[in-house]
């Protein structure tokens, strides 16, 4: 069958349909020409909203960089100096930059692009009414659900802010104590004085002893006897206090002068003098063990005893007494004594004559 016998065959549409199909294209030629405006309109500011939204998180990401950056390089900068031994702990402004950064480039991110979404479904027209009060109660349930998490969190991020202790200080967080090895957001570890670590969540600590900001004291009781001079204990301490003053690394060490406080306990048999120095933080232990090491060389050369040594009377020789071996006398050693003549044998009778 040739192809003009097929045209002929098929069906010839009808004045009708010519028409309804014009009327529909006509239609919507005119609901494009009536709306194309209003989504040019919707797009550009869509588009519009992205690209502030993306340039604004890429600005404020790369000046948080470049702060966090800074902090670095001046902590770095005094690090190896005099200034930065006794004031700055590298690993810990690093960690403590990189974290509260961290905080912030999310805190940044998360308000930025959630105005965005907001923004974006306003130009669609869409009611944020019901979607912000659902996003409300999932966000209290989420809170219930989940208020040790975001407790921890918080209090995480509160340590950090107000540098209330880093790494390399020794706290006493009230469940644990030790030397601080990491600052989490969530948790802290902690290492022990017999080498365990501890896990603590930020949440549950109450209360945070750092020994390791300001400075410490070194604190030494020396036990003498009560006979000693106390003018000779005193010179003797102070001269101990200025050679520990002027050698290494004891000098850079101290951050005051060893100072006799005077005496602390008097008893019958002995006195207590003690002794304090303003340290560098977490060097308090080692200034006293250096201390009580200097202080008793220096005693024992200057013939000043500490209690622990042989009493006083021990050191003399005891008088000898001949009769300190010979025993008592006995009251049976005299025949006429009445002992002995109780203990005699009573004679035998006589006999009696008739």
């Amino acid at each position: 069958m040739s192809w003009s016998a097929l045209m002929a065959a098929a069906p010839s549409p009808g004045p009708g349909s010519l028409d309804e199909a014009a009327q529909q294209a006509g239609d919507a030629a005119g609901w494009v020409e009536e709306n194309w405006s209003t989504w040019l309109n919707t797009g550009l500011r869509i588009l519009l909203i992205l690209i502030i939204a993306i340039l604004l998180r890429i600005a404020i990401r790369r000046t948080l960089t470049k702060l966090i950056e800074r902090m670095n390089r001046s902590a770095q900068a005094v690090e190896g100096t005099a200034l930065g031994g006794l004031l700055v702990n590298a690993e810990r402004r690093r960690q403590r930059s990189e974290a509260i950064g961290s905080v912030l480039r999310s805190v940044a991110s998360f308000v930025i692009l959630g105005t965005a979404g907001l923004m974006i479904l306003g130009a669609f027209q869409i009611n944020l009414a019901p979607l912000l009060a659902s996003a409300g109660v999932a966000g209290v349930a989420l809170g219930f659900g989940a208020r040790n998490l975001v407790t921890d969190f918080l209090s995480g991020v509160f340590m950090i802010l107000e540098d209330q202790y880093g790494v390399g200080d020794s706290v006493d967080a009230g469940v644990a104590s030790g030397e601080v090895i990491e600052v989490g957001l969530r948790v802290t570890k902690l290492r022990g004085d017999n080498g365990e670590i501890w896990y603590v969540r930020n949440g549950e600590v109450k209360r945070i002893g750092n020994l390791s900001q300001g400075w410490a004291t070194a604190t030494v009781d020396v036990m003498v006897r009560s006979s000693e001079n106390l003018d000779q204990v005193r010179s003797v301490i102070n001269e101990v206090a200025d050679d520990l003053a002027k050698a290494e690394p004891w000098n850079e060490q101290l951050w005051g002068p060893v100072e006799v406080l005077g005496l602390n306990e008097v008893l019958l048999d002995s006195m207590t003098v003690r002794i304090a120095a303003k340290t560098m933080p977490g060097k308090a232990i080692g200034v006293e063990r250096e201390l009580r090491w200097r202080i008793k060389l220096a005693f024992d050369a200057a013939g000043i005893r500490i209690v622990g040594g042989l009493p006083a009377a021990a050191e003399e020789a005891p008088s000898t007494d001949p009769t300190a071996g010979m025993s008592a006398p006995s009251a049976l050693a005299s025949p006429t004594s009445p002992q002995s003549l109780a203990a005699s044998p009573i004679p035998a009778p006589t006999a009696l004559s008739k």
